[in-house]
């Protein structure tokens, strides 16, 4: 017994075409650029100094739709060669340009911009110093409790502290942060290259200090992704 084939109705099944590689891989480089730009974006930690909060190595994401900055957050702000120029000097290497390019772009790589991550402590009109009697940084007077401080400068009250000769190296003197700028310390506070790095058993002016232009913030650190282990949210400070 044989079978009869199937009426055909003239229609055929076309296969489905698929978008050329290069395109797909454009595509997929603008939708990564898309939402470093505007919804979160990775960095990876390069340093001691917010240890033990974050270690080297450590990834972090940044939530870019969060404009708002308050004490005690824990920040990643862009910033050139210091703190004040917003990108790094342009390099005569075509190389290093395309490779800076791409690093902006998807996040891979190098950037055009340096990024620094440390803890906001004062706010625009705080008024910040340190030290408390019992070796605390205050904040318009009132000394902040700070337990993801790790490693902290040498203060013993009455031998090592503000009145003392030599100074304590917590010590810094009252400043006042201007507007649209922030205060910045890391939480190891003696591997920390911070705002008031050089303001360290300094008695006298502001002058010392070095700020973060509130424009140059990328936004607040929401999560560590990597390692594994160590997945989930910051500590939170005052």
């Amino acid at each position: 017994m044989t079978t009869a084939p199937a009426a055909s109705d003239g229609a055929t099944t076309r296969p489905r075409r698929r978008l050329p590689m290069f395109t797909e891989v454009v595509l997929a480089l603008v939708a990564v650029a898309l939402v470093q730009a505007f919804l979160v974006k990775p960095f990876g930690v390069p340093s001691r100094s917010m240890e033990e909060t974050l270690r080297v190595g450590d990834r972090i994401l940044v939530n870019r739709l969060d404009g708002s900055v308050g004490r005690g957050d824990v920040v990643v702000f862009g910033h050139g060669e210091t703190w004040q120029e917003r990108s790094l000097p342009g390099s005569s290497n075509p190389l290093v340009t395309v490779a800076r390019w791409f690093g902006d772009l998807t996040g891979i790589g190098p950037s055009s911009t340096a990024y620094t991550v440390k803890r906001v402590i004062g706010l625009p009109g705080d008024q910040v110093a340190c030290c408390s009697s019992d070796g605390r940084v205050t904040v318009d007077g009132e000394a902040l409790d700070e337990p993801y401080v790790y490693e902290d400068l040498p203060f013993a009250a009455g031998s090592l502290d503000c009145a003392s000769s030599p100074r304590s190296t917590r010590c810094f003197p009252e400043i006042t942060v201007p507007a649209a700028n922030l205060l910045v310390l890391g939480d190891h506070r003696s591997q920390s290259a911070d705002s008031v790095i050089g303001c360290r058993g300094a008695a006298d002016g502001p002058e010392c200090v070095r700020l973060v232009p509130t424009e140059r913030v990328v936004g607040p650190v929401v999560l560590r992704f990597w390692p594994l282990a160590d997945v989930g949210g910051l500590p939170h400070g005052p």
